[in-house]
């Protein structure tokens, strides 16, 4: 699962300023700019998200987390293996996918079955991972609106497994823009093994 993640300080990371920059311009006009939470990510946060907007990808805002709909608290994750199958994901899969940019995201080692040390997952090859998700609409009970996602999981690989044997679908750079617009692609995505090495240290 992912059920944290990390966001590098803009002033030292030129991708994640970029992804910021375009924040704030979206949205000077609502003084939404104070709202970009950076470092250690939790769910219900309201982050940056990348989504397909007249057919290229535009940085917006998003919460952390589907609300439930029978109890409190929100669903974080989705099993990218049955996402298409499940109602509350099905169409989300189709014409509603994101990406969620970070710099790491955090696991905790097990012992005896209790958690351990922190550890988070960053990769050397590419600064900027780029975490598959889905993402809805939702009203709030005064009749807004607000856009929420969820981050998609699959098997963990051999550089995850130690720590959890769940993690992030992560979408390769270089398919950034296919994965927003091509729907047969994002779909055999979701059933492909994650061969990105990540290296883990101690948070």
């Amino acid at each position: 699962m992912c059920g944290r993640y990390f966001i590098a300080d803009p002033q030292t990371d030129a991708e994640i300023r970029k992804i910021c920059d375009d924040i704030n311009f979206r949205y000077q006009s609502a003084d939404r700019s104070a709202f970009i939470k950076t470092g250690e990510i939790y769910p219900t946060d309201h982050v940056p998200v990348l989504v397909r907007e007249n057919d290229k990808p535009t940085a917006v805002l998003m919460n952390w987390g589907f609300p439930r709909s029978a109890q409190a608290g929100v669903i974080i994750n989705a099993r990218a293996e049955t996402a298409s199958l499940k109602p509350m994901f099905r169409g989300s899969v189709s014409s509603r996918r994101c990406l969620i940019p970070a710099s790491g995201f955090y696991e905790w080692s097990h012992e005896n079955g209790k958690a351990g040390s922190k550890f988070l997952l960053r990769s050397d090859d590419a600064p900027l991972l780029l975490l598959a998700g889905l993402y809805s609409i939702f009203e709030k009970a005064e009749n807004t609106r607000y856009a929420a996602f969820v981050i998609l999981t699959v098997d963990a690989n051999e550089s995850v497994r130690r720590l959890h044997d769940r993690m992030p679908l992560l979408v390769p750079n270089s398919e950034l823009t296919t994965w927003l617009s091509d729907e047969r692609y994002a779909r055999e995505l979701l059933l492909a093994p994650c061969r990105q090495v990540l290296i883990g240290s101690e948070a």
